[in-house]
Parts: structure tokens; C-alpha cells; sequence
């Protein structure tokens, strides 16, 4: 069958284009997509500041924040069913490979796809998409696109948190820089395990939002010096938990700055393919232990059941601040582009 997906060339080249879909395989599903979250990811591949969007292989199509709705199924698949709405995983392992056997992390995988970002594993940026039953996860089917378009995100903020051995209670003091979805999905998480919650963004507008997710304070990192405003919200201690959820230069080195001793840190904010000047050397004379994390293991299934349980204290669907159709692409990516106006953007296909 025909549909329309959109390509990704190069750097601000991105195109709708009519493909003919292969054929179903055995253990595969077709999806119509309902809708697509536009990742800063996206952004920043389309940009070209990032590396993890490949189209130096060839043109592929994004989006990795998707909810769809199940229209075939190939003959083997038997958890998923034809009307199924469904999300699905972003870094895909083959589980065959050396690395995935020795139970590896997804990232680790020597033959890894990753949706949305590689031209052998097209995204959500069209109008159906077909993927292997074993990445794919049905959700609530009252759960609105908005937060199924989360799931993903929330993922990414969740294990930045848990996956990575941050475990933060009510006695700890957890930083989050970046203020953006990530961010707010990671001070969610933080707050939900009772710990005071501070959320470091210099933009006003994510700051007050923030406020709305978790955060129990929020800081201007361009108002003065950073370490010194988290060190009084700390009784001089710093950060016992970090999690950088920012992805920018700033934000990563002041990372090393903000830390208590022994803190945990996690790094989610994407920053493949540049180098970033930090002070690497207060590692070692704070002790911190810092871990990072591209895609997660068998995290999905999870963190459906975590949204569930929180999803009527935080309003998931106020997290999404403008809605484009498929069609109007170019102008929801441009919106997408305006950190000051937007928050999440989120395509929609209609039903």
C-alpha cells in the first residue's frame, strides 16, 4: 500500500514524500500512526548539530514519539491484536548478537536500529509505520494521543533516573537540568519518590512549568552563579542527585560544579557528536558516580505502568503546546525550533 511519509536528507531538508510499504513480515505489525511527538533530537539532526539522525547513509524518516493504532498483523504475532493502540521502543536490539547476550544494554547491540533516526528503522513522521512485535506495547485505550505520545519521553526520563541507578527518597536533594518534556518526565519521577526537586533552566517559561511537574524549585542558571544557588537550596551540600536532561554544552559541564560529594548522577540530554570541555577532575575528588544511558532494556513495559499510576496527578496533555498537521510539517518543525514559544510539539494524523 501507498502512504505518505516524511524523509530526512540533511540538515533543514526534510520532505513528504509517497512510498509504497513492503510487504508484512511474519513477526511484524502495521501501525497507523495517530500522532508524533517532535523530540529536540529531531530537532537537532535536522540542524545538523547531532550525529544520531543518519542520513549520511541514506534519507530516513523521524520521529521516535509516536501512538498508533494496529491495522495487520503478521501470522506469528500473538500479544498484539488488529485495533490495538499501541507505543513502541526507540533503540532496537537484535538479541542475537555477542553484546545482547552477555545482557548488554540496547545501545550496546552490534547490529542496533534505532526508530525515527536510521534509514532501516523509519519513525512516526507518516502515516503508517511498520514494526516487530517485540518492540511494540499496548496502552490503555483511554489514554489520550498526548500521553501516549509520552511514553517514549517519560521512558527516557524514568530510566535516567532508576535504569541508571540514581534511586533517589525522601532524604535526597535531586537537580535536573533542562526543564524541557525530558526534564519534567525525570522531576516526576523524582518527586514521586518524595525527594526535593530542583530543575535548572534559563528559560522563564519552563521554569513556571516545571513548577507544574514535580519541581520544588526552579533556577536560573543565567542569574548568577549556578553552583552557589543550588548550594543554598541545599544547606551548602550541592546536589545529591543530577540528572542532565539538557543535552547542552552549559549544562553538561556545570554538571561537575552543582554535584555533591557522592552524588549520583545520570546523563540523558543527547550530545553525540561534539566534544564538551568539562572539569572531569571533580569526579574523582567528589566521588561521583555517573552513568549514562542510550535506549533502555525491557523498560517499556514498565513505565506504561508507572505513567498509569500518575497519570491523574500531572496533566501529561498541557505538556504539548502546539498541534500541527502531517501535512503542515515544515511550519511544526520551525515551531519545534522556538525553545522560548514551545514545549512539545505534536504532529497529528487523522483516524
Amino acid at each position: 500500500m501507498k502512504c505518505k511519509q516524511a524523509f530526512m536528507h540533511g540538515p533543514f531538508d526534510l520532505r513528504i514524500e509517497e512510498v509504497e510499504l513492503p510487504a508484512l513480515k511474519d513477526d511484524q505489525v502495521l501501525i497507523k500512526l495517530l500522532a508524533c511527538g517532535i523530540c529536540q533530537s529531531d530537532v537537532e539532526c535536522f540542524e545538523g548539530k547531532s550525529a544520531e539522525g543518519r542520513y549520511d547513509i541514506a534519507p530516513y524518516t523521524p520521529g521516535h514519539e509516536w501512538v498508533g493504532r494496529v491495522t495487520e498483523i503478521g501470522k506469528n504475532v500473538t500479544s498484539i491484536k488488529v485495533g490495538d493502540k499501541v507505543v513502541g521502543d526507540c533503540v532496537l536490539p537484535c538479541h542475537q548478537c555477542a553484546n545482547c547476550k552477555d545482557g548488554k544494554m540496547s545501545s550496546a547491540c552490534l547490529n542496533m536500529r534505532e526508530v525515527g533516526f536510521r534509514p532501516d528503522s523509519p519513525g512516526g513522521f507518516g502515516e503508517y509505520m511498520i514494526l516487530e512485535e517485540a518492540y511494540t506495547h499496548v496502552i490503555p485505550e483511554d489514554w489520550s494521543d498526548e500521553i501516549g505520545i509520552f511514553v517514549e519521553n517519560f521512558n527516557v526520563g524514568y530510566w535516567g533516573v532508576w535504569g541508571n541507578g540514581c534511586n533517589p527518597d525522601a532524604s535526597d536533594d535531586c537537580v535536573i537540568i533542562g526543564g524541557g518534556p525530558i526534564g519534567c518526565s525525570a522531576s516526576m519521577v523524582c518527586a514521586t519518590s518524595g525527594a526535593t526537586v530542583i530543575v535548572v533552566d534559563p528559560v522563564a517559561a519552563r521554569r513556571e512549568n516545571a513548577m507544574n511537574y514535580g519541581a520544588t524549585y526552579t533556577v536560573d542558571p543565567t542569574a548568577g552563579d549556578v553552583e552557589e544557588q543550588i548550594k543554598k537550596l541545599t544547606n551548602g551540600r550541592g546536589a545529591s542527585v543530577v540528572i542532565e536532561c539538557s543535552g547542552n554544552d552549559i549544562g553538561i559541564a556545570s554538571l561537575f560544579d552543582i554535584a555533591g560529594h557522592s552524588a549520583r548522577v545520570g546523563v540523558v540530554g543527547h550530545s553525540i557528536g561534539r566534544k564538551v570541555p568539562v572539569e572531569i577532575g571533580k569526579t574523582i575528588w567528589k566521588t561521583l558516580h555517573l552513568a549514562g544511558s542510550g535506549g533502555t532494556t525491557n523498560w517499556f513495559p514498565r513505565t506504561i505502568r508507572f505513567m498509569s499510576k500518575i497519570k491523574d496527578t500531572y496533566d501529561f496533555k498541557a505538556l504539548v503546546s502546539h498541534y500541527y498537521k502531517f501535512d503542515d510539517l515544515a511550519e511544526a518543525m520551525k515551531m519545534a525550533q522556538n525553545k522560548e514559544l514551545s514545549r512539545k510539539v505534536m504532529l497529528t494524523f487523522p483516524e
